[in-house]
């Protein structure tokens, strides 16, 4: 990484009124500093989706059933998803890694990575939903995830997630870590009728409760209790892709409460990571205030998927020509003087 000011003073004396493409120029600045060069590259690329399932879908907490997510993932194997489409149309490699769905076949293809923990966590609304163990085990899947794209030579990833539930999951770990009060963060997800939005604001409240009593002690087993698979792997990759300097672009609130647990266990962990979006979920901008990211886009967005993430690409290759691409203004200057 280099100076964020470095990077800025070069684009003071390109051949443009200063800051005149606003927050493009941060994006730019954001872009060069981390990867810590003036001439940064955004290909290749590759979007890195991470599923699971909750038990807490059993206690009525949405109207969809648990098996959507082992639809999903067969979806976006396939290459049919809107994840897929997106990724295709923005040259995007897709990994699908598989951190806890309860699929009993997996689907064949490149795509898809098998790395379960175990097939679902337990139901946050009466207990742990997983272990500390088991956390460690998620996180670490995350961790192999980003090692398997340097390996490929990937120089920008993308986050993203399926997992019917993990609302649930990510207004918890939002309220916890921000020490607020649940019930305004808890959202539609992928949707709700006023019954079932009660009943989920009255398991997040009980279960903040719980991981509140934890959280001093043992922070890993506060949120251990309450998270999910595929947010704790998500949180794995973004500290790893901070620790490796590459820029990672988040989606939407899952992520958000990914970013918040890889910022617990690693308060570096955040270094490289650039939010996207504010999802339509009332939790995730209370997220991105707590970790100081400001998003780029307000589309209100809420599908998951990193669907957000992958409308990012194209602005960060638009930051990357203006660094690489733009002539300075003394050599427009100097060419007009000679006329």
């Amino acid at each position: 990484m280099i100076d964020p000011e470095k990077v800025a003073a070069h684009l003071d004396v390109l051949a443009k009124p200063k800051g005149s493409l606003g927050r493009l120029e941060d994006l730019a600045v954001r872009l060069g500093s981390i990867q810590g060069t003036l001439a940064p590259e955004t290909k290749p690329r590759r979007l890195i989706v991470f599923a699971g399932d909750h038990g807490v879908v059993n206690d009525g907490v949405g109207v969809w059933p648990q098996a959507v997510t082992g639809a999903m993932i067969g979806v976006i194997a396939a290459g049919r998803a809107s994840c897929s489409a997106l990724a295709a149309a923005l040259d995007v490699s897709v990994t699908l890694v598989d951190v806890g769905s309860a699929v009993s076949e997996a689907p064949g293809g490149g795509v898809y990575r098998d790395r379960r923990v175990t097939r679902g966590t337990a139901s946050l609304a009466h207990g742990p939903a997983m272990t500390p163990d088991q956390f460690w085990k998620a996180w670490m899947a995350g961790q192999a995830a980003v090692a398997d794209a340097r390996a490929d030579g990937v120089r920008l990833l993308g986050v993203g997630e399926i997992g019917i539930g993990n609302t649930t999951a990510a207004a918890a770990l939002i309220a916890l870590a921000c020490e607020q009060d649940s019930d305004p963060l808890v959202g539609a997800g992928a949707g709700s009728t006023a019954e079932t939005l009660e009943r989920k604001r009255a398991v997040v409240r009980s279960a903040v409760a719980r991981s509140r009593t934890l959280i001093e002690d043992d922070p890993v087993a506060a949120m251990a209790g309450i998270a999910g698979f595929e947010i704790v792997a998500m949180a794995g990759a973004i500290a790893a892709a901070g620790d490796a300097e590459m820029p990672v672009v988040l989606d939407g609130v899952v992520s958000g409460a990914a970013a918040i647990v890889a910022q617990a266990v690693d308060p570096a962990g955040l270094e490289t990571a650039i939010a996207s979006h504010v999802s339509a979920e009332p939790a995730h901008r209370i997220a991105l205030e707590q970790l100081g990211l400001e998003p780029y886009l307000d589309w209100g967005l809420r599908l998951g998927e990193g669907t957000g993430a992958l409308l990012m690409m194209p602005l960060l290759d638009a930051a990357a020509a203006l660094l690489k691409n733009v002539a300075k203004l003394d050599e427009v200057t100097a060419g007009a003087g000679s006329t």
